[in-house]
C-alpha cells in the first residue's frame, strides 16, 4: 500500500475515529507497566490474514467525563462493578458497524494515563451494528470465510463515561491485533465500544499507519500536540521487532509487556466479566455459552498461533509453559498455500467447508468395512491423513497412461497448476477425471490432521498436571465450526467426557487486552470496583465543594 493511500484511508477514518484502548480488565493490575526482557519460551504466533473489525465511521472520540486522576484514586485497589448478563446473540457475517464520535476532554486523562478505568456494567457484545442487547438470542453461528468479511465483534460498554488514553497492539509472526475504545455516535447515551482491528504482519506499515490515524485524530480533536502523551502497549514478539519502528513512526511511548502473561491476564477478563464471550462446543449444540465465573483456575490455556503454546494456569500471576508444538496454523497455511490456489488463511478455512475429507483420508470404515466398535472407533474416524492419496496419485497415472493422455510428469504439473491459479475456482480443482479430489477436499483433511493433533496434545498435557478445564485461544479458530467441533471432540473422546474445552469469540485478542490491562492501577477491572471509584470520586467532589464554600 503506497503512502498516497495510506493518507487517504487514514483521512477516510480520521473524522470518526476515537481514543485509542482496549477492552476492559482482568484480575491483579500492576500501577506501573513493566519493560521485561524477551521470554526464551515466548508463545508461537498467530496466523491469519488481514481482518479489519472497524467501520468507515469508527470513531477514536472520548468521553465528556474526565477519569479520576488524583494520585489518591490512581493508585486505590478499586475494581470494576459486577456484570450484568445482557443478552447477545452469537457472530454473524457482514455485519454493519456503528460509527462513533463525540466531544474529547483528554488533557486529564493523558496527563496520567495509569489512572483509567472502565465500567463493564452491562457490558455485551454487538450484534448486526445494535447498540442494545438484542432481546432474543440465537444460540448458534457459523461464520463464512470471506477474506473481505468485516465481522463485529464489538464489546458495548453502556456505561463506561471516563477517558481511555491508550492502544494496545498485540504483534505476532502472523497477524497483528489492535484494541481502542470508541464512542457511539449522535447519541445522548454514555458510553462506547471497544474495537478490534487486525492486519497481517507482513503489511506492518497498514497497522502503523492505522494507529498513526488515531494518534492524529486525537491531535485534531483536542486542537493540541498530545502525541507524546499518547501510549502504545505492545506485545508478542513483534512488541519487540518493531520496537524502534512503532517509536519513530508513532512518536509515541512504547510499553513492551510479556507475551504469556498478556495472555493470561486477557483470558481471565474475558472468563470473569464478559457475558456470552466463553462457550462450550458440539455438532449438537454448536454455541452453549456459559456464565463469568470468578471460580476459574486451574486451567490449561491452548494458544494456537503460527505454532501452539500449552500453558498450565493456577493464579493471576501463576502459570507455566508445560509444552508446544511446531505444527500449528503456520503450517497450515503455508502447507495448504503450496496445494491450493488460496490465498488467505479465511479463503482456505472457506475452501475447507466445502470439501470432504473422505476422498482424501483412509477411513475406519475403509479399512474394516464397518465401525471398529470394540474399541469405540465410528467407520468414519481417521485412521490415516492423506492414506488415499498416494493410491489415487497412481491411479490417476494409470489411467492416463491407458488412454495415451497425461504421463505421470504432467499428472504432478495438473497439481502445480493448481497451486498458482489462484482464486476461489481452486475449490473443485481435481486431478485427471472425476473420481479424484478437490483443493477443498485436500484443505479439510490438513484442517482435520493439525486440529487433531493438536486437541490429543491439548488432552495429553491436561492429564499430565490433572486439569480439567482447557481454553482454545488464539487466530488459528477464528471461530471456524469445523475446527472447534474437532478439537472439542478430540477432548471429549480422549478424556471419556471428563474434560471440557471452551472456546471464546475474540480467541484472537487474548494477549492485545492483557497488555492493555497491564496499563491499568492495581485491581483495575475486578467486579465491584466501580461503584468503591464512584463513591471515592464523590467524596474528593465533597470536599472540594467545601472548600470552594470556606473559601467565599
Amino acid at each position: 500500500m503506497s503512502s498516497e493511500s495510506n493518507q487517504a484511508e487514514a483521512e477516510a477514518i480520521a473524522p470518526h475515529l476515537q481514543q485509542p484502548s482496549s477492552r476492559p480488565q482482568a484480575d491483579h493490575q500492576q500501577p506501573e507497566s513493566r519493560d521485561p526482557e524477551l521470554r526464551n519460551d515466548g508463545l508461537p504466533s498467530q496466523t491469519g490474514q488481514l481482518t479489519t473489525h472497524l467501520s468507515p465511521n469508527a470513531a477514536l472520540t472520548t468521553a465528556t467525563t474526565p477519569t479520576i486522576t488524583s494520585p489518591e484514586i490512581a493508585t486505590a485497589s478499586t475494581p470494576v462493578t459486577a456484570l450484568t448478563s445482557a443478552t447477545t446473540s452469537p457472530p454473524s457475517a457482514n455485519r454493519q458497524r456503528a460509527s462513533t464520535a463525540g466531544p474529547i476532554e483528554l488533557d486529564t486523562a493523558l496527563s496520567h494515563p495509569g489512572s483509567v478505568r472502565i465500567n463493564v456494567e452491562g457490558a455485551f457484545i454487538v450484534e448486526h451494528g445494535s447498540a442494545s442487547p438484542p432481546q432474543t438470542p440465537s444460540g448458534s453461528s457459523s461464520r463464512g470465510g470471506s477474506p473481505n468479511r468485516q465481522e463485529s465483534k464489538d464489546i458495548r460498554l453502556p456505561n463506561h463515561t471516563a477517558i481511555v488514553s491508550h492502544i494496545a497492539v498485540d504483534i505476532g509472526g502472523s497477524l497483528a491485533k489492535l484494541v481502542y475504545f470508541s464512542r457511539e455516535p449522535h447519541s445522548t447515551e454514555p458510553g462506547g465500544r471497544l474495537n478490534f482491528v487486525s492486519f497481517e504482519t507482513d503489511h506492518i506499515d497498514d497497522c502503523l499507519e492505522f494507529m498513526r490515524a488515531l494518534k492524529h485524530k486525537h491531535q485534531m480533536l483536542n486542537e493540541s500536540n498530545i502525541g507524546p502523551e499518547l501510549c502504545v502497549m505492545a506485545t508478542g514478539g513483534g512488541a519487540y521487532k518493531f520496537y524502534d519502528m512503532i517509536r519513530d513512526v508513532l512518536g509515541v511511548d512504547v510499553i513492551r509487556e510479556d507475551e504469556m502473561e498478556c495472555l493470561i491476564i486477557g483470558l481471565d477478563f474475558f472468563i470473569t466479566e464478559i457475558p456470552r464471550e466463553v462457550f462450550t462446543y458440539s455438532e449438537a449444540d454448536p454455541m452453549n455459552f456459559v456464565d463469568p465465573s470468578t471460580h476459574r483456575y486451574p486451567y490449561l490455556l491452548v494458544n494456537i498461533g503460527s505454532g501452539v503454546s500449552f500453558l498450565k494456569v493456577t493464579g493471576p500471576r501463576d502459570y507455566q509453559r508445560v509444552g508446544g508444538t511446531s505444527l500449528g496454523g503456520g503450517t497450515l497455511w503455508g502447507l495448504l498455500s503450496l496445494l491450493t490456489g488460496a490465498r488467505s488463511f479465511d479463503e482456505m478455512l472457506d475452501m475447507a467447508s466445502k470439501g470432504d475429507n473422505s476422498k482424501v483420508d483412509m477411513l475406519v470404515g475403509d479399512i474394516y468395512g464397518t465401525d471398529y466398535g470394540k474399541i469405540g472407533l465410528k467407520s468414519t474416524t481417521i485412521a490415516s491423513s492423506f492414506g488415499k492419496v498416494f493410491r489415487l496419485k497412481r491411479q490417476a497415472e494409470t489411467e492416463a497412461e491407458d488412454s495415451g493422455g497425461l504421463s505421470p510428469v504432467d499428472v504432478d504439473e495438473v497439481l502445480s497448476s493448481a497451486t498458482e491459479a489462484g482464486g476461489p475456482s481452486t475449490s473443485s480443482t481435481t486431478l485427471p477425471g472425476n473420481k479424484h479430489f478437490s483443493s477443498a477436499d485436500v484443505s479439510v483433511s490438513l484442517l482435520y490432521a493439525i486440529s487433531n493433533n493438536i486437541g490429543q496434545l491439548a488432552y495429553l498435557q491436561s492429564q499430565i498436571h490433572e486439569l480439567s478445564n482447557i481454553y482454545f485461544g488464539g487466530s488459528f479458530i477464528r471461530g471456524h465450526p469445523q475446527t472447534m467441533n474437532t478439537l472439542s471432540y478430540a477432548i471429549k473422546f480422549w478424556s471419556k467426557g471428563a474434560k471440557q474445552a471452551y472456546f471464546l469469540r475474540h480467541e484472537g485478542y487474548l494477549g492485545a487486552v492483557g497488555a492493555f490491562l497491564k496499563r491499568q492501577p492495581q485491581n483495575w477491572g475486578r467486579r465491584g470496583s466501580f461503584d468503591q471509584a464512584t463513591a471515592m470520586e464523590a467524596r474528593m467532589n465533597a470536599r472540594t465543594r467545601t472548600r470552594d464554600v470556606d473559601n467565599e
